[in-house]
């Protein structure tokens, strides 16, 4: 079969800019995804989200299987989506330059720029090639105020944004 790839056919998908956050034994990370889609309703509620396969936040859920997705705001700056999403955690303590909440004495919650935050338990793991796909029952669901939620094309498009190396997305930043 001959492959025919025309890159700027996959800009068009939607899909919106949050951080994913996790914690094991004692260590917070988080970090900025565009991939996280709702996969089931019932009985229970279940959503899948995206991760590189090197990255520490990786690391640390395949660990505690459990994460938080915060959903964010649409003014939310430039510099604080680069705190997430090109910094490792493994250098820096990400939420020490961030408002946020423990839920369940573990997990970590980013709710500065945030609209509304989502908590799940992994039941399944995906490999992708380069990324692993976890799949999660959701456990907490929380509006934190109203807004408009940031697209990744609005990301790319008003805010000048650029995507990290290890994001799928990597490829439009020619």
């Amino acid at each position: 079969m001959t492959v025919s790839i025309d890159r700027q056919a996959l800009y068009f998908i939607s899909s919106g800019v949050y951080i994913v956050s996790t914690g094991y034994q004692s260590k917070f990370n988080g970090q900025v995804i565009n991939t996280a889609m709702q996969v089931s309703g019932d009985p229970d509620i279940s959503i899948a989200i995206a991760l590189h396969k090197d990255n520490y936040t990786t690391e640390l859920l395949e660990k505690s299987r459990t994460f938080s997705i915060s959903i964010l705001d649409e003014n939310v700056p430039l510099p604080f989506i680069g705190i997430f999403g090109f910094h490792c955690g493994r250098d820096i303590d990400k939420f020490a330059k961030c408002e946020f909440k423990v839920h369940g004495g573990c997990l970590p919650i980013v709710t500065q720029h945030t609209l509304s935050i989502v908590c799940a338990e992994v039941f399944s793991i995906v490999p992708a090639y380069t990324h692993r796909i976890f799949i999660g029952r959701v456990t907490n669901a929380e509006k934190l105020k109203d807004g408009v939620p940031l697209t990744y094309k609005a990301y790319h498009e008003l805010k000048k944004g650029k995507s990290p190396m290890n994001a799928p997305t990597s490829i439009f930043n020619d």
